[in-house]
């Protein structure tokens, strides 16, 4: 059959880590900064921060995208889009996402299930501030999501924006800004010989977490 391709004999061995519960935290976020930072340092990753979140669209199906995570705390994952997107409208429907790390360099994934919520609006100021011009310009000549005609369109209104802010700042507008993911439960992934890979999941549990290990 035509543009057919078998990928069954596709295989990888994995043996570069281990997750043992001895050498672990009862927190999920020490682990994640530690992974994150090893990640950095390993020079094996592009974008360490790059993750894939996944949300219920309005249409009932899910979908993935790839952003880039900007800040993490206690609190959750933030990243930055604009809120009328598909996303941010899928968003105020349903607020449940899931967000995903696949950091191959390492052979390690992160799985975070939670809430995603807007982040104040002076953190969503702060950041857009800090980002080149080009980009907020960028952000405000793009009615994300929406169908257009050509790129023309989206040159032609970059280049008036360029004109109107050649000497100015950049507001941020009030259509795009941060979202919190507030984590519900985290899993860590470790690659292991004979595909008995490490699975840890950490689970909200009022104020604190519970761990439990998995079955790869």
């Amino acid at each position: 059959m035509e543009n057919e391709k078998d990928l069954s004999n596709y295989r990888k061995v994995y043996e570069k880590s281990e997750l043992i519960e001895t050498n672990i935290p009862d927190n999920p976020i020490p682990l994640f900064q530690q992974w994150f930072d090893e990640v950095e340092t390993s020079g094996g990753e592009d974008e360490a921060n790059t993750m894939t979140i996944s949300t219920i669209g309005l249409d009932g199906f899910p979908k993935n995208r790839v952003v880039l995570l900007k800040r993490f705390t206690a609190e959750g994952f933030v990243f930055y889009t604009n809120y009328n997107s598909e996303k941010g409208k899928a968003l105020v429907a349903n607020p449940n996402i899931c967000a995903s790390f696949f950091w191959p360099a390492l052979e390690r994934q992160v799985i975070i299930k939670g809430k995603a919520e807007k982040v104040e609006e002076s953190l969503s100021d702060t950041y857009f501030a800090s980002r080149p011009k080009g980009s907020q310009l960028g952000a405000v000549a793009s009615q994300q999501s929406e169908v257009i005609s050509s790129r023309e369109v989206l040159e032609k209104e970059l280049g008036k924006l360029e004109t109107a802010y050649k000497d100015k700042d950049v507001p941020r507008p009030k259509y795009w800004g941060g979202y919190n993911i507030a984590p519900i439960s985290i899993e860590f992934w470790q690659g292991r010989p004979n595909r008995l890979h490490d699975r840890i999941r950490y689970t909200r549990d009022g104020h604190d977490w519970r761990r439990e290990r998995l079955s790869p």
